[in-house]
């Protein structure tokens, strides 16, 4: 009887933000950075944006990996019926973090494990919301300049200053918010046979 191999966890992104927090789960694993074209397709709502991205990302993060399970996320911000991408520099942020100042922002994470022996693809969208506090220019401009989240989803980073900027949160994993929602993460890992604790 031969022993079946235990499959390797791959975090297909180059967030660090996402390694601390897998790291957090103390699974062993190593990551790949995808190169995955991000833009919006004509009329894709959020929802299946951040999943058919999450999925692309870990099937990029699969190739050359026979036995494997693939974590692949993705974020998007909503206000309203606009779609928040990540900024890339300080005006478009200082924009974009003006006009949710008061607001309530709705953050969209697409999570997909992979699993590339079965070629089974478990998805999901974890939504948290978040009301901003009412923001001056000037708090604006510099949380942008110590923080330069100009690759964030909304131009929000919650692992650091960020957490100033808001009121509160409304959801089911704050971790969400950072990139990579744990607790379905460890359901996922479940029904693929992997045990956290």
């Amino acid at each position: 009887m031969t022993k079946t191999a235990i499959p390797a966890l791959i975090l297909a992104s180059s967030s660090p933000y996402r390694k601390a927090l897998l790291a957090r789960l103390g699974l062993p694993f190593e990551t790949v950075s995808p190169d995955v074209d991000e833009a919006q397709q004509p009329g894709e709502q959020v929802h299946h944006l951040v999943r058919r991205l999450a999925l692309a990302k870990a099937r990029v993060g699969s190739i050359g990996h026979s036995n494997a399970l693939v974590i692949g996320s993705d974020q998007c911000a909503v206000r309203g019926a606009a779609i928040l991408g990540k900024p890339g520099n300080f005006e478009t942020a200082f924009a974009q973090l003006k006009a949710a100042a008061g607001k309530f922002l709705t953050f969209h994470t697409g999570l997909c494990l992979l699993n590339k022996t079965t070629g089974e693809a478990q998805l999901d969208d974890v939504v948290v919301t978040v009301r901003f506090r009412r923001l001056s220019d000037d708090q604006i401009a510099t949380y942008l300049q110590r923080e330069a989240p100009y690759n964030c989803a909304g131009s929000f980073m919650l692992e650091g200053l960020g957490i100033a900027l808001i009121e509160r949160i409304e959801g089911d994993d704050p971790n969400a918010l950072i990139g990579l929602p744990l607790i379905k993460l460890v359901s996922m890992l479940a029904n693929a046979g992997v045990r956290v604790i």
